[in-house]
């Protein structure tokens, strides 16, 4: 099956090249997988790595109508990007919303539906364990330089943190999954915990969603059907717009 067309022209210059006005909220959209790794591999033979790029330009150029958000894109093409650079590079834009775009793929071809995954808590505990080890943990945490607390110190203010952090991400879950429903059917128990590394920045509220499985041929046709994408990025903006819209999340972290 071809792979899905994209055309770079088609995007605006990335929000971060552009000077800023009045203070926005920083959403950062991740498409999953990209260049030599494809991800899932469809029922039909589609990658995960075009659906998810297709669903986060879409995403993208929503949020940016919107007039409301300075949106970046971890990547714009068909480039590989490790795990640990997709959070690195919303952590350098000083994200304030991650949104992480899979397609799932199970043995059973009858299974299908969206789910939405945030961090576990054996995950973020062995994360904060880890980055209260670092030698330099100056810029760890937004705001907050621990370079001369002890380890123990720096790891009770990352553990602090994380869970803020996680509970964040867990109010956007919810909001998010109500919105997805609307348009394409969801897995049972939709709000999902995992490890994931794209999920472990500790001052970013962080999501996965599993868009569909492409092992299914309903959810494979929808995810290749550009009204569907478009679908999904309109529920994606009615959740962001109602997270931020809660007073108590526009403080900083």
């Amino acid at each position: 099956m071809a792979a899905l067309a994209f055309s770079a022209a088609a995007l605006p210059v990335p929000a971060s090249a552009v000077p800023r006005g009045p203070r926005k909220p920083t959403v950062v959209i991740d498409a999953g997988h990209g260049g030599h790794d494809p991800g899932t591999i469809g029922f039909s033979g589609s990658h995960e790595k075009d659906v998810t790029l297709a669903t986060a330009r879409e995403l993208y150029l929503q949020l940016q109508a919107t007039g409301r958000y300075r949106t970046i894109l971890t990547r714009r093409d068909d480039r590989f990007l490790g795990l640990g650079q997709r959070v690195d590079l919303a952590r350098d834009v000083d994200g304030e919303l991650f949104i992480s775009l899979h397609a799932d793929s199970i043995g059973r071809p009858d299974i299908r539906g969206a789910s939405v995954y945030t961090l576990s808590e054996v995950a973020s505990d062995a994360q904060a364990a880890a980055l209260a080890q670092k030698e330099n943990r100056a810029d760890l945490l937004a705001g907050v330089n621990l370079a001369h607390q002890s380890r123990e110190v720096s790891r009770i203010l990352i553990d602090l943190m994380q869970r803020e952090t996680k509970n964040r991400s867990a109010v956007f879950a919810s909001g998010l999954l109500p919105e997805l429903a609307r348009h394409t059917t969801l897995i049972s128990s939709s709000h999902r915990f995992a490890g994931f590394t794209v999920l472990t920045a500790p001052d970013i509220p962080s999501v996965l969603m599993e868009m569909g499985y492409l092992s299914n041929r309903h959810d494979e046709q929808l995810l290749l059907n550009p009204n569907h994408r478009s679908k999904v990025a309109q529920a994606t903006v009615r959740a962001v717009g109602r997270y931020f819209a809660q007073k108590e999340f526009l403080r900083p972290l």
